[in-house]
């Protein structure tokens, strides 16, 4: 029950301190709305093959891919925001406190849960006068899968900046894990037009596997397997992810 209460009131303070500054948010969209306006439009004719006769199916199948990217990538490169507190103190003077060290953890997490479901609406809103359109029960499953996305990649990205301490380091550790993660998931294009070999390699990726999921959302495929499978094994990755950086919080802040 404290941990909940700690977690809620760290939550509340990044909630203020985001409300502050929401220019952030909407320079966080800006890149994945040049990709919707300029990269979306070359995809019909690559995806015919795949059954896109149209630019709405172009986006059914782009836009889930591009969520699944910006959970990713967003999420991974939140631990600058903790190695600047680090800097400036503010996780200093949070040792003298008795607040839970793992809410130190899961309330960041939370806010970056908020700041990615915002712009993931953004992203589908300026989409759907271009065709795309998804149930509200499809999106509301899609917005779990990417909630559990961002707990991973921002509880990793969390860990590994108290593993390095330095910004030139973690930008280059980020930089090694995220564009293979990326590639590897079929973000951009489905990895149904890659060589057989790059897709072995892909099932061994669970954001392939989110992608995938995504995708079968979008399209109005609730009971596809691959959605549960996605959900139920991004879960555990989330669970695990949070494990060890809540670990590591309880250690670096004493």
């Amino acid at each position: 029950m404290k941990t909940l209460r700690d977690t809620w009131l760290v939550f509340q303070r990044h909630m203020l301190l985001l409300t502050r500054s929401p220019l952030s948010i909407l320079l966080g969209v800006a890149q994945p709305v040049v990709y919707l306006a300029l990269f979306a439009p070359l995809l019909k004719p690559a995806l015919s093959s795949m059954g896109a006769d149209s630019m709405t199916d172009a986006y059914r199948i782009y836009v889930p891919g591009m969520l699944v990217a910006l959970a990713l990538g967003g999420g991974l490169y939140v631990g600058f925001g903790l190695l600047a507190e680090l800097a400036s103190g503010v996780i200093e003077r949070a040792r003298v406190t008795p607040v839970s060290r793992a809410a130190l953890l899961l309330g960041r997490a939370l806010r970056d849960v908020v700041v990615l479901v915002v712009q993931a609406a953004i992203i589908i809103v300026l989409a759907m006068p271009l065709g795309l359109f998804v149930h509200v029960q499809d999106l509301l499953l899609a917005y779990a899968l990417l909630a559990l996305i961002t707990l991973s990649s921002s509880a990793v990205s969390y860990g590994i900046a108290l593993k390095v301490s330095d910004p030139n380091a973690l930008g280059q550790v980020v930089n090694n894990i995220a564009q293979p993660l990326m590639l590897l998931s079929g973000t951009l294009l489905p990895l149904a037009l890659a060589p057989l070999w790059l897709r072995r390699v892909s099932d061994w990726n669970p954001f392939s596997r989110a992608v995938v999921g995504m995708r079968a959302l979008f399209a109005g495929h609730t009971g596809d397997a691959s959605v549960w499978q996605s959900i139920s094994l991004l879960a555990a990755v989330a669970v695990l992810a949070l494990a060890w950086s809540a670990r590591l919080f309880a250690r670096s802040v004493r």
